[in-house]
């Protein structure tokens, strides 16, 4: 009996399952999945991945060209002719401007224009008078002729006149009472005062920026984001002459600022046409 067992248990051993035997019904068939490790994209053989090029040109916003040093510019060139700039820091000395500033402040009667807009009427953020034989008209409104000269005024036309080599007949003087005194983007550009008119600038008082933008090529329909742009900063006792197609092909302006400003006074110096002829 002990043998018949021991062979047994022995045969059990080697056997095995038998080869025509189906599966359960109740269990699955299982099939092999190839795992994926989480986040992993599937690879796919022989794909080609080729670069293209936007059709749109990227431009990019230029930054302002910094003028501070004395010198002759010329910012552009165009079929109306080139831009210059010519800047004299010290055109006045900084003692002699302190009594200029003081005097033309106090003795200068400034007043606050009227001009009119597309809105209707407002008052300029800034004081002006006028100085020459002839109006002066500009945002639909006109400054009456003034051939009263203050003393003052008239050294200074004549020191302006000798170092630049240009000779004027008028000047319209602002006073920037504060920071938030202005003058929005324009070009000097009427026609009483002609063709690539000349206008020298003299400033006394508080520094403020003046800034300088390109006029857009006609394709840009009047968008000025990529135009070139100058920032002049005017110091006390300095003068700025604009000669050639700088009205023409640039516009300028003093905008607002948000830090406290003391009162700046400018002189721009001009010739205006006289019955057709400068």
């Amino acid at each position: 009996m002990d043998d018949k067992r021991r062979r047994a248990r022995v045969q059990g051993a080697w056997a095995g399952p038998a080869k025509n035997a189906s599966r359960p019904a109740s269990q699955p068939v299982r099939t092999a999945v190839k795992c994926q490790r989480w986040g992993s994209e599937p690879v796919i053989p022989d794909q080609q991945f080729t670069y293209k090029e936007s059709a749109e040109v990227n431009r990019r916003v230029p930054e302002p060209r910094i003028i501070e040093t004395e010198g002759t510019y010329e910012i552009s060139t165009s079929p109306c002719g080139v831009s210059r700039l010519r800047l004299f820091p010290l055109f006045i000395d900084p003692k002699e401007a302190d009594w200029m500033f003081e005097q033309l402040e106090s003795e200068i009667p400034w007043r606050q224009k009227t001009n009119l807009g597309p809105d209707g009427p407002y008052q300029e953020p800034r004081l002006t008078c006028w100085y020459g034989e002839v109006p002066y008209t500009y945002s639909r409104s006109t400054m009456q002729p003034n051939p009263h000269w203050h003393p003052l005024l008239t050294m200074l036309r004549d020191r302006t006149e000798e170092v630049t080599g240009h000779t004027f007949n008028s000047l319209l003087c602002n006073l920037y009472r504060h920071d938030k005194d202005s003058i929005d983007w324009h070009s000097d550009d009427e026609p009483d005062l002609g063709r690539n008119p000349v206008i020298a600038s003299l400033s006394f008082g508080e520094t403020r920026v003046f800034q300088m933008r390109k006029k857009p090529p006609p394709e840009d329909h009047g968008d000025y984001t990529y135009v070139e742009r100058v920032h002049v900063p005017l110091d006390h006792g300095s003068l700025l002459l604009m000669e050639g197609a700088t009205q023409e092909d640039w516009q300028h302006r003093v905008p607002k600022e948000y830090h406290d400003r003391r009162a700046r006074i400018n002189l721009t110096f001009r010739t205006m046409l006289q019955d057709g002829k400068k």
